[in-house]
């Protein structure tokens, strides 16, 4: 929470001070620390679901503990950096790193917002290679997931792909949606409708706009980037 009532001003920072840039970068290299501990001790979680059996070692838990204990330490050395003393509070909490825990969220678009990413080249690589590539079977539908915790860059590394020039020359249709809080399967497919079109569309139910949709897509190879999504329903 205290990181966060200083992020927004940092970002701002960043481009005209190396010193904020290298702050920035070190509190998303101790959030990506924290990430991987969580999917960690997820893991080891689901393991106790499947097999009720399985018990973490106790050396495994005062572990967990100790790297716990080291991120915290390394996100207070961050905050009690001079550096941070200079940065303005944001009026409210919701729009920086945490900005998942309160307040909407603003919605995104393909428009790439930050011209330079930092220490994301190889995963854009990766990501081309996949969606470029031709040994996958293109009747399936195929699925690639970015995850991580806010602002870690998810968004501005789907930007500057699905801009590349490769992207351009491979798929006949392109559409980005922002989903944001709000899941509706029927709004989600029609605005996923009214992109590819770029005009509005007045589909009355779910039926009708998935059968325009399938009309739209069958037989064209297609990219569609859903951003921002917290849904966790699988079936949906």
């Amino acid at each position: 929470m205290d990181i966060n009532a200083v992020i927004d001003d940092a970002e701002r920072k960043q481009f005209t001070n190396s010193l904020v840039r290298e702050w920035l970068d070190e509190v998303r290299d101790v959030l990506y620390d924290a990430e991987d501990l969580l999917e960690q001790i997820d893991y080891e979680f689901s393991k106790t679901q499947l097999k009720p059996e399985f018990q973490s070692s106790a050396s495994k838990v005062r572990s967990f503990e100790s790297e716990m204990l080291e991120i915290l330490d390394d996100l207070e050395s961050l905050l009690d950096q001079k550096l941070v003393q200079d940065f303005q509070i944001s009026s409210g909490v919701g729009s920086g790193l945490a900005n998942n825990v309160s307040g909407k969220r603003n919605e995104s678009s393909s428009l790439v917002a930050q011209e330079v990413i930092y220490g994301r080249d190889d995963d854009k690589e990766i990501i081309l290679n996949w969606l470029t590539s031709d040994n996958e079977n293109h009747n399936q539908l195929s699925i690639f997931s970015i995850v991580g915790m806010g602002e870690m860059g998810k968004t501005t590394l789907a930007q500057h792909v699905y801009n590349d020039p490769m992207i351009e020359a491979k798929f006949a249709i392109k559409a980005w949606v922002c989903i944001s809080d709000e899941f509706g399967v029927f709004k989600l497919t029609r605005e996923i409708l009214e992109t590819i079109h770029k005009s509005t569309d007045d589909s009355r139910n779910l039926e009708m706009v998935q059968g325009r949709l399938k009309e739209s897509l069958t037989g064209r190879k297609f990219l569609l980037v859903l951003d921002d999504v917290w849904n966790e329903d699988r079936d949906q």
